[in-house]
């Protein structure tokens, strides 16, 4: 379990030095927190009352924003420098946050079935094998529960440098399964990380076979037509670096299991 090791020291050490992923929630953000979650209408109405884990999300801004819409909130991170953050912004605002110390690929701390959501910003990268994530989003997950990701895209990761003229090169194969190696291009790479790429079909494929319906794929925008070369929004104009996907846990009825469904032109 080295990577857990070595990416538990990388976000202890952004944690201390204050870093961008270390923004907390502010009080315009809190006082429509849903909004600033969600702009694309993903999550219901109302979180209120509902359980949602916050999946390798320490740093005090998602747990806090689900915690002022009113929901039951554990945040769950590799990170107990992240996670003081979240106890620390908690307390400050009078709210009821639980912290949990763990990696996304083992959350054997929490019972089957226990979160209507489960909401994880960009982390996966820092995991060898994203199937062991998505079981255990699918064991905690209650049926028809939500799950919200956003992850590295594979073609992202692939880039280690710009040539001469300002063209990204894709010096990474696509089927590299070791730890990424040290690139010069380091836009969208944390300092002293473990990272990984995940292919398509393991994003998108492994998803599906943990039991998840895909209702939408997102990939947000970080281009910039005026950044100038060396700018993470110049990379951000031919490359997207980001995938944003929505899905639902669905689990087989008891009254279907082993059944074969057959299409008619009715059907």
């Amino acid at each position: 379990m080295r990577y857990r090791d070595q990416n538990r020291r990388a976000w202890d050490r952004l944690a201390a030095d204050n870093s961008q992923f270390t923004r907390v929630a502010t009080d315009d953000e809190c006082a429509q927190p849903l909004l600033t979650l969600d702009s694309r209408g993903w999550l219901p109405g109302s979180v209120r009352g509902l359980d949602v884990l916050c999946l390798a999300s320490g740093g005090g801004w998602q747990s806090i924003l689900y915690a002022s819409a009113g929901a039951n909130v554990t945040v769950v991170d590799l990170s107990p420098g992240m996670l003081k953050l979240d106890e620390r912004e908690a307390s400050r605002r009078h709210l009821s946050v639980r912290t949990l110390e763990a990696s996304m690929d083992d959350l054997s701390q929490l019972a089957d079935e226990s979160f209507d959501i489960v909401h994880q910003p960009v982390s996966t990268c820092y995991v060898p094998h994203i199937a062991n994530t998505y079981r255990e989003v699918a064991r905690v997950l209650r049926d028809n529960g939500l799950y919200i990701s956003q992850h590295k895209q594979p073609t992202s990761l692939q880039i280690s440098h710009r040539d001469h003229q300002d063209r990204y090169v894709i010096g990474v194969e696509y089927y590299h399964s070791d730890p990424l190696p040290v690139v010069t291009d380091t836009a969208y790479r944390e300092a002293g990380a473990s990272e990984y790429l995940h292919r398509w079909e393991q994003l998108v494929g492994e998803l599906c076979r943990a039991g998840f319906v895909l209702e939408d794929l997102v990939e947000p925008s970080r281009a910039d037509p005026k950044a100038r070369p060396g700018h993470f929004r110049h990379r951000g104009r031919f490359t997207a670096p980001y995938v944003r996907l929505k899905a639902r846990r669905r689990r087989a009825s008891p009254s279907i299991s082993g059944t074969r469904a057959i299409w008619t032109p009715d059907s």
